[in-house]
């Protein structure tokens, strides 16, 4: 790895240590949706009021479906999701923010934008533009990249 590509990854750790801190303090000043599980609201909500299968939700998280399950389990326990058998196939679940999930998901993210606008005080417009487009083309690229790998990987 080259030093470039070594500093990139040291400030992805920061980043990624960053947004940590910041679930945490979320999680702690209003505690209304647990960490971590704002962004399986915002995949749920994807489709407006049609919700989701929860197989689609741990596809589009990118998250084990057992991990999914657990977590669905507990938004449904706080009265954030609905969760109703599919009538097209019994053994699947297509889960549905509930009012109480909207108002609380609507709730984080203004709460979280209000610290991004706060740290991002001094950044002009196209500053802020050029990171939200370049982190874009990273998480893409990302996704890309590990593809491939794993596409190496399988036929091998």
């Amino acid at each position: 790895m080259d030093a470039t590509s070594r500093e990139l990854v040291a400030r992805l750790q920061d980043l990624l240590t960053g947004v940590r801190v910041l679930k945490q303090r979320r999680a702690h000043d209003r505690p209304a949706v647990p960490p971590g599980l704002v962004g399986l609201l915002r995949h749920i909500d994807r489709d407006g009021d049609t919700g989701c299968h929860a197989r689609d939700l741990a596809e589009r998280s990118r998250l084990d479906p057992s991990t999914v399950s657990r977590a669905v389990a507990a938004l449904v326990a706080d009265g954030l999701v609905d969760r109703r058998a599919d009538p097209q196939d019994r053994r699947a679940s297509h889960l549905t923010i509930t009012p109480a999930g909207r108002a609380a998901m609507t709730e984080a993210y203004d709460w979280y934008g209000g610290v991004v606008s706060r740290a991002l005080t001094d950044w002009t417009p196209d500053e802020v533009a050029a990171l939200s487009t370049a982190l874009a083309r990273l998480t893409r690229d990302l996704e890309l990249a590990l593809t491939r790998h794993d596409n190496l990987e399988d036929a091998r």
